[in-house]
């Protein structure tokens, strides 16, 4: 008699376990394309669409909230109707290669000021090399937050 008391209450606790499960995976979202978003291309909310994950088979890792995908860059090419992966995007470049930027040496009280072109796309607080484009010298620099580059000292 205790044998089937212990058997009914395992299977009443499987039970609720496999009933708790798809009201889990019904409160999950992800974010999908609905056009293809090409390599480089940045994602715009036009292009994006959240939807209700029905498999709760689906491994981690996509994006499920719009802020995370909205302004980032693909690295891989998102097919619509697909979940996004997280380790697929990374945020714009703050310079991209062959524009106008400012360069900035600070030596003490001295500060000098010119135009530059970066040879690469970069980051905030990636060092680069920019061409001075009243010299032609090539410099390194670090890329700040506003858009200039702060000039090394050799």
């Amino acid at each position: 008699m205790k044998r089937m008391f212990r058997l009914t209450g395992v299977i009443v606790m499987v039970l609720v376990a496999f009933a708790a499960a798809p009201s889990a995976a019904r409160d999950r979202y992800a974010i999908v394309p609905t056009d293809t978003i090409y390599p480089g291309e940045a994602i715009s909310s036009n292009k994006l669409d959240r939807v209700q994950v029905t498999n709760p088979n689906l491994a981690g890792g996509f994006a499920s909230d719009m802020a995370d995908v909205v302004g980032m860059l693909s690295t891989k090419t998102l097919l619509p109707g697909r979940t996004i992966p997280l380790a697929t995007l990374k945020r714009p470049y703050a310079v991209i290669r062959g524009s106008q930027l400012r360069l900035i040496f600070n030596i003490g009280n001295l500060t000098i000021s010119a135009s530059g072109s970066p040879m690469d796309d970069a980051n905030v607080g990636d060092v680069i090399r920019v061409r001075n484009l009243d010299s032609g010298q090539i410099v390194s620099g670090t890329v700040m937050g506003d858009g200039t580059v702060q000039v090394m000292a050799k």
